[in-house]
């Protein structure tokens, strides 16, 4: 084989397809567009999320007010009654205890413990967070708790930042209307 007697496959190399030269070229007449309509003309753009005129999908589904934000972590709510009946006294609670008892889904799965139900014996938390209800009654119990990860208080846009450096400036926080904002 030499490079002079290289040849493509049969097939490979076709010609390309003259559109509108006369009814003998096999692509006359209406040249492969069929009869008529919006797709026949010459600026045939029409929108992939057009319908013909019936309501488009994305008008049809429901819309509701606000958005799913894909960054939300989903703690999962734990009770102090729950942790009183499945633990001793003086017994450490953490993820891989919540684990094996199996009030939590994974030693990943984020949780919360929540202040609901009684405690009578003291235990030692360790939690990514924990409600202040749920503080005050470990410590009332006379118990400890570690929380790991702590809510992020975040201002939420341009007016709240304003009003929490008037704040924190020992102006009060309120705004000149008067009333409450």
């Amino acid at each position: 084989m030499e490079q002079h007697t290289l040849r493509q496959a049969q097939g490979a190399k076709r010609p390309k397809k003259r559109i509108g030269r006369g009814v003998g070229s096999g692509q006359g007449t209406y040249a492969g567009k069929g009869f008529k309509g919006q797709r026949k003309r010459g600026a045939n753009k029409i929108s992939p999320t057009f319908e013909g005129g019936q309501m488009p999908l994305m008008r049809r589904i429901s819309h509701r007010p606000g958005f799913r934000n894909p960054f939300r972590v989903e703690f999962h709510a734990v009770s102090l009654g729950v942790l009183a009946e499945r633990f001793p006294a003086g017994a450490v609670v953490d993820a891989q205890a919540l684990a094996a008892v199996r009030l939590i889904s994974g030693l990943l799965q984020p949780f919360k413990v929540l202040g609901n139900g009684p405690l009578a014996h003291a235990l030692t938390v360790r939690a990514p967070r924990l409600s202040a209800a749920a503080k005050e009654a470990i410590t009332a119990a006379g118990g400890s708790f570690e929380e790991f990860a702590p809510a992020v208080r975040q201002v939420r846009d341009r007016i709240h930042r304003r009003r929490a450096r008037e704040a924190a400036a020992g102006d009060g926080g309120q705004p000149s209307g008067g009333g409450e904002g």
